[in-house]
């Protein structure tokens, strides 16, 4: 039975030198070894697949192959394209020209991420880039589990340490349906707000804490009735149909905006503008494809990101 394992790349080589060159010591010059030294590959490799592969040709001035040395050339060069193909490919990802990446996006931000995760298959081909979207709460759990290559949040964690850098604006106001009585009017304060009832995320979510601070703020601390619901959807159909206002993301509402079936409102102190982040565990070793994507991202400089009506 032939032993596959016992099959080398140097032995393989010294057949295919013989069988290109026609002789034992031509084949020796060529890889810059001794005759008997081909002699002993070419041995080692007919003990390991148990048959002749090497016979002397017809003119008895060199050597051809046997039918099994036939095929087992045919195998050791396709043996060689493909170890040439994976070296090819070793390089592009070593250089950020391929290669996998994960990019983890909050939920917020589904609104622009598929467009953005286009722009870069588009520039970047060979590389593959997948997306997955989920709460504050477990893009950060999978962001300090160091599943994500990169992630684009709207307000970076203290823990666990992180690279953040900016990659454009991100607005926030309040909406309401375009019939609702403080629709269309000027310079509201918080009083106008007062007996509103605001549909939110949950506890935890970047908007709903935002959204929090800021009615704390233009309220001095006077709480304002809150109904908690699981997505941003939700919310913009509860207020669509009249049973209150939300506090989002504008990039959440554009096309609401646009058709008009939500407005913003002019409240004191608004839109309030933060900014979308690139951000990266410190401790993760960064793989060449997350850098080169990471750079591509930052030089569109927020180009990606929604045009919101009236901002």
């Amino acid at each position: 039975m032939p032993y596959s394992e016992a099959v080398t790349l140097r032995q393989l080589r010294a057949l295919s030198a013989v069988a290109r060159l026609g002789t034992l010591t031509a084949a020796g010059r060529a890889l810059g070894l001794t005759t008997p030294a081909i002699h002993a590959q070419i041995k080692a490799l007919e003990e390991a697949v148990g048959t002749p592969l090497l016979q002397r040709a017809h003119d008895a001035q060199g050597s051809g192959l046997t039918p099994a040395g036939a095929v087992l050339l045919e195998g050791a060069e396709r043996a060689e394209a493909a170890l040439a193909q994976s070296l090819t490919r070793i390089a592009a990802i070593k250089a950020g020209r391929a290669g996998r990446v994960l990019l983890g996006v909050v939920s917020t931000a589904k609104y622009f991420a598929p467009g953005l995760v286009k722009i870069l298959r588009t520039l970047h081909p060979d590389i593959e880039v997948s997306l997955q979207v989920g709460n504050r709460e477990e893009i950060l759990r999978d962001l300090e589990r160091m599943r994500f290559d990169l992630t684009i949040m709207g307000r970076p964690p203290r823990s666990p340490p992180v690279l953040a850098r900016p990659i454009g604006p991100h607005p926030h106001g309040i909406v309401a349906p375009a019939d609702h009585p403080l629709a269309h009017r000027a310079a509201l304060s918080a009083a106008d707000l007062e007996g509103e009832t605001f549909f939110s995320r949950e506890e935890g979510s970047g908007t709903r804490i935002l959204m929090t601070r800021y009615l704390d703020r233009i309220a001095d601390g006077r709480p304002f009735p809150i109904v908690e619901m699981g997505s941003n959807e939700t919310i913009k159909q509860a207020v669509i149909a009249g049973l209150g206002l939300a506090f989002l993301s504008l990039h959440t509402v554009r096309d609401e905006l646009a058709s008009g079936s939500l407005v913003t409102l002019d409240a004191p102190q608004l839109p309030i503008e933060r900014h979308w982040f690139l951000v990266q565990n410190i401790g993760q070793s960064e793989q060449p494809a997350a850098a080169r994507l990471a750079e591509t991202i930052l030089g569109l400089k927020g180009s990606f990101l929604p045009r919101v009506p009236g901002t």
